[in-house]
Order: C-alpha cells, then sequence, then structure tokens
C-alpha cells in the first residue's frame, strides 16, 4: 500500500517541442502576447501564463545529457505536434480569434461544447495544436 500523500494542486510548467524558436518567439511573444522569462539561444524560450509556464524547447537539444551537475535536468523531449489550452474568458477570445486571424494565422475549429464552454483552435509555427477555452470548460 502506498503511503498517504496530497495530490498535486496545479500545473506549474508545460512544455512544447519547437524546431525554429525565432518563428516560436514571434508566435507566442509577439502574436500571443506571452511574457518571455528566459531564453538561451539555439536552445529553448520560456513564457509566463498567469502562474504557470510555457516551455519551449528544440527537441534535439533536450535529449542531450545535462552539461550542468548544479542542474542535472534528465533528458528529455518529444516528437512530432503536441497540444496546449490556454484559458481565456469569451470576450477575449474574441479579441484574440482576430488577432490571429490579422496575423495571418488560421482558426482550425471555434465551438461551444456541452457544458456550454467556447474553445478556439489553431496552429504554432511547429505545428502544435494551440487551445484557447474558457475557463470553465473543465468544472464539474
Amino acid at each position: 500500500m502506498l503511503p498517504d500523500a496530497p495530490a498535486p494542486q496545479a500545473i506549474l510548467e508545460a512544455s512544447l517541442y519547437v524546431d525554429d524558436l525565432a518563428a516560436a518567439a514571434e508566435f507566442y511573444g509577439e502574436v500571443l502576447g506571452l511574457e518571455e522569462i528566459q531564453r538561451v539561444e539555439g536552445r529553448h524560450i520560456f513564457y509566463r501564463c498567469g502562474g504557470s509556464v510555457l516551455l519551449l524547447f528544440r527537441a534535439e537539444e533536450t535529449q542531450k545529457p545535462p552539461s550542468n551537475s548544479r542542474l542535472p535536468v534528465p533528458p528529455h523531449g518529444a516528437h512530432g505536434p503536441g497540444h496546449v489550452c490556454f484559458a481565456q474568458p469569451r470576450n477575449e477570445m474574441n479579441l484574440m480569434k482576430q488577432r490571429l486571424q490579422d496575423a495571418g494565422v488560421a482558426i482550425e475549429a471555434e465551438f461551444d461544447w456541452p457544458g456550454g464552454a467556447r474553445s478556439l483552435y489553431f496552429r504554432d509555427p511547429a505545428g502544435n495544436s494551440v487551445e484557447m477555452a474558457e475557463p470553465h470548460l473543465w468544472r464539474g
């Protein structure tokens, strides 16, 4: 039997993998307006999103063994498109939709879920599926 331990309360960070950091920076920083908090040229860019952080990595760089013994992050990474969903109220989502369209970003889907929450889907330059959804999407 496993010992008692509380379940995690939030996602602190999530990762997507990209092949072109400059295109990712333009998309996530300029188009979506996220605040860049860290960049290592050729390896990664990190963005603040509310109380969480979105990590954008070049996958081949994260698969290398750690070079800094003080930060022994194990190799990781993924191949192929991933998915991330940002929480956004409907009125702000409508403004973001127009901003995306003005930036030439194609909207893949937009609909209301059975519970009434709206979602908007599009792709980043690396082909990752990006969603904006009303915050109450996952509330029971």
